[in-house]
């Protein structure tokens, strides 16, 4: 038995709760979170028996293999880094850090305990995405030229999800005196891993801009500033040479949660639209090509990043995505808000 603790009781605790419990063999011992009420609410829904303050009073009172951190992004290198220290593997929210600085002092703590370490890049559950990213290692598109990724959400022009006027769980990821990277940082994390490791590449180097919009009066809501970029554009080179887009927004109106890639190489090319199917892909590649004709590939599912994470605990051998590959989509957010902020491309 795999005995697992939740660190951080928010919204997105809730999925991790759900689908942990769901996987034979794991049993949820704890929930963490700096409000006691919220924390003893949250492991009373999930039948969690324990409920701690604190990472420190965790470690000093319960037994338990594995973490998953699920805390505001600000705090998962203070939360995550005890626990891998003490020989805890641990699953992490992303983005892994707010900067690549911080981030790279988890990825050397992980390399030094030598537990499992995961980032919960939860569209690498797309069996389509996972299927992309083999048919370019194998060359079938063949030399990569150009991609245009986005990730489209409406939620700041749409109350599909709740007023984020009113909301705090909504409200902190538009201010980043409360821990937030805006979009870049929020589900920008998302589309720049999908993209590059459908490509099976990295970014070379990129030329980004980032805006705020004017959303409230005096761009401020009770005690949050409304300072967090709200959409997000990197025209990107990645080290084969090949070119492309990435972009994120909140205000696509109609759009509530979309991510989709078209990819393109000198021998074929795939499209890939999670919003539309995460096992269906689009692919022309050999006779199809030279007719420019399209087929779809229904694509086998792939085993959720909570059920990796728990076959690379009992394996010892750790899957992907992971700390490491983390801090490298972080140091490309990174060159993004350098980028903006003095309106030249950055290397990588």
């Amino acid at each position: 038995m795999i005995k697992v603790a939740v660190v951080g009781t928010g919204g997105m605790a809730n999925n991790h709760a759900q689908n942990f419990a769901k996987i034979k063999g794991v049993k949820l011992v704890a929930g963490v979170d700096v409000n006691a009420d919220r924390a003893k609410e949250f492991c009373a829904k999930h039948n969690i028996p324990a409920s701690y303050t604190s990472v420190a009073e965790l470690l000093k009172n319960c037994d338990f293999d594995a973490a998953t951190v699920v805390t505001p992004d600000a705090f998962h290198v203070s939360c995550a880094v005890p626990l891998v220290k003490a020989g805890k593997h641990v699953l992490c929210e992303k983005p892994l850090a707010p900067t690549a600085g911080e981030a790279k002092k988890l990825v050397d703590a992980a390399a030094k305990s030598g537990v499992i370490n995961m980032v919960n890049f939860s569209y690498r559950n797309s069996s389509a995405l996972q299927y992309a990213q083999k048919l370019v290692a194998a060359g079938k598109l063949g030399r990569i030229m150009h991609f245009e990724a986005h990730y489209l959400q409406t939620w700041l022009s749409s109350p599909i999800w709740g007023d984020w006027h009113t909301k705090e769980a909504w409200l902190w990821r538009l201010s980043t005196a409360h821990g937030s990277k805006g979009v870049l940082g929020d589900v920008g994390v998302h589309i720049t891993d999908l993209a590059t490791f459908a490509a099976n590449d990295e970014i070379k180097s990129l030329n980004g801009q980032l805006k705020v919009f004017h959303k409230a009066k005096n761009d401020r809501i009770g005690e949050y500033k409304l300072d967090a970029n709200d959409s997000a554009y990197m025209r990107v080179e990645l080290a084969g040479g090949g070119l492309g887009t990435i972009c994120a927004t909140r205000w696509a109106s109609g759009q509530p949660n979309s991510l989709a890639l078209p990819l393109y190489g000198d021998k074929g090319g795939l499209r890939l639209d999670l919003d539309k199917s995460y096992t269906d892909l689009e692919v022309c590649t050999g006779k199809d090509l030279l007719k420019a004709q399209w087929k779809t590939i229904k694509c086998k599912a792939t085993p959720s990043m909570y059920e990796r994470f728990i076959k690379s605990i009992k394996s010892g051998k750790n899957d992907q995505p992971d700390f490491a590959r983390a801090w490298n989509v972080q140091r490309a957010l990174d060159a993004c808000y350098k980028s903006d902020a003095s309106g030249k491309s950055v290397k990588l």
